[in-house]
C-alpha cells in the first residue's frame, strides 16, 4: 500500500526483478511484490534525481492523483498547498 520512488541506471525490468527478488536490503524488501506504476526517461542522471526528489516530497493524495492521471485534482492539490 505504499509508494516507492527511485531511479535506476539499469533497465526497468532488471530493477523491478531485483526489488522483487530481495537482491538489496532496503525499503522494498518487506513490501514485495513491487509493481511499476509510472516511469519516465531522462538523458541526464541529475535530472532524474531532481524529479525523484520532487515526487518524494509530494503528499500521498498528490501521488495518487498523478498515478490516476487526474491532473485537475493534482493541480488543485498543488495550489491548495501554495495558498497556506
Amino acid at each position: 500500500g505504499s509508494f516507492y520512488i527511485g531511479t535506476t541506471r539499469s533497465s526497468l525490468e532488471t530493477r523491478i526483478h531485483q526489488h522483487n527478488a530481495g537482491t538489496f536490503p532496503g525499503y522494498t524488501e518487506s513490501r514485495r511484490p513491487v509493481e511499476l506504476l509510472f516511469s519516465d526517461w531522462f538523458d541526464r542522471t541529475t535530472d532524474a534525481i531532481e524529479a525523484e526528489r520532487q515526487l518524494k516530497r509530494w503528499s500521498r493524495a498528490k501521488k495518487q492523483a498523478f498515478i490516476r492521471g487526474d491532473f485537475a485534482l493534482l493541480q488543485r492539490l498543488a495550489s491548495r498547498r501554495l495558498s497556506h
